[in-house]
């Protein structure tokens, strides 16, 4: 093996970095502190460039734009908080275009419409450094994502078993037990899928708990688990295509209408009853706000059909809405899309994750009031209507663990 490196650059980037780390955090370096040393001055830009790029935590990135004039134009004209939200998230390569929207005008407006180079530089910064700040805080104040569901790739018992199910916080609801059960099939590798519309089109999601349908008026008590789950995000291929998704029935597959950008490792599901965590091995950013799991082999024959079914009770996508502060709007065809952000709102936004409370991560997911308002869209599906309407809520009091009569095929 051959020695290691040791020439001028070497040294000069490890003394750079040094200084530079230590400056930035306010830490006295003797007499480099005293004179002032201006290293974006005196190192070429190449090597004071691969120093800030060192930088992997925004709140530095910040403070690196807050040194001094120069210190700030260095780190906007080179885009070095773009360059770490793309590092970070490929997806956001695809940007055409920032737009802001302006309140007090009531419309939006394009980032260098109207603006000098440097004025649009400026906001890029901003933008993508509130970005991130909104991403990394928003790992520790994380919140149920689902805003409503979209469809299954099948049914077996329509509406008694929808997919709608998946959101109601509750085992038994209308003395029925509450789950989405897919079609029986004698191939226990045919798969099965469940798409649902995030509340806002710019999330980022840590993690997704499921509990499997435990049949309890079944002899045996079988639970209709998958044997692996695996998910994605994406958006629709086309505004006519999502359209179209409001006025489809939840029981016909909707797959084939989406363009997916994320696609998890597959997590083995437990065939037991109870909230299955499924972490995520980094918050993954969903632009477009659609979810798909994807349920892959069954275990658990039915005894009086002799088919293989997967049936869900709950499930829940945590992680952290980035809207109404940011939003994306996808272009057609070249699927590339337009950031938009709120100044105000962000602010607004920003201070309430710093203020919201921290979930443990260790503890399965609180059903709260919220969702249980949410759930009401089981009273839509029962009247044939579709998202967007009024939800309906109800006392917590109904069906708590109300028996109910044997049951038959699911």
């Amino acid at each position: 093996m051959g020695a290691a490196p040791s020439g001028p650059l070497t040294k000069l980037n490890a003394y750079g970095l040094l200084l530079f780390l230590q400056f930035i955090r306010g830490l006295s370096f003797g007499c480099a502190m005293e004179t002032r040393i201006d290293f974006v001055q005196w190192l070429e830009t190449d090597v004071s460039l691969n120093i800030m790029m060192c930088l992997n935590d925004p709140a530095d990135l910040v403070r690196a734009g807050s040194v001094s004039r120069l210190w700030r134009q260095f780190v906007v004209t080179n885009g070095l908080s773009k360059q770490l939200c793309v590092g970070r998230f490929q997806q956001l390569s695809r940007i055409a275009r920032i737009t802001e929207l302006d309140l007090s005008a009531a419309e939006a407006k394009d980032a260098g419409s109207s603006n000098s180079e440097w004025e649009t530089l400026e906001r890029d910064h901003e933008v993508y450094a509130s970005l991130l700040q909104a991403i990394e805080t928003s790992k520790s104040c994380r919140s149920d994502c689902i805003g409503y569901a979209v469809s299954a790739s099948s049914t077996d018992n329509y509406p008694d078993e929808s997919i709608v199910n998946t959101l109601i916080p509750m085992d038994i609801y209308l003395n029925r037990p509450s789950y989405w059960s897919s079609k029986g099939h004698s191939d226990p590798n045919a798969p099965e899928t469940l798409i649902y519309k995030l509340k806002a089109d710019l999330c980022v999601i840590t993690e997704v708990y499921m509990q499997p349908f435990e049949a309890y008026f079944q002899p045996g008590k079988p639970i209709y688990s998958a044997k692996f789950v695996r998910f994605r995000l994406g958006f629709p291929k086309s505004s006519r295509d999502e359209s179209d998704l409001l006025k489809m029935p939840q029981q016909q597959p909707a797959d084939d209408k989406f363009i997916w950008t994320y696609t998890s490792e597959e997590f083995p599901m437990t065939q037991a009853k109870c909230f299955q965590r499924f972490n995520l091995p980094e918050p993954v950013l969903c632009i477009g706000g659609y979810m798909q799991i994807q349920l892959l082999e069954r275990v658990q024959r039915q005894e009086m059909d002799d088919l293989f079914y997967i049936c869900v009770s709950h499930v829940r996508v945590v992680g952290r809405p980035l809207g109404p502060a940011f939003d994306v709007e996808v272009l057609d065809p070249s699927q590339e899309f337009v950031l938009k952000y709120n100044r105000d709102v962000l602010g607004c936004m920003l201070q309430s994750l710093s203020n919201g409370g921290h979930q443990d991560s260790n503890m399965p997911p609180t059903l709260s009031e919220e969702l249980v308002v949410d759930a009401g869209i089981v009273e839509y599906f029962l009247q044939n209507h579709q998202p967007g309407i009024e939800l309906m809520g109800w006392d917590d009091d109904d069906g708590d663990d109300d028996e109910m009569d044997e049951v038959g095929i699911l």
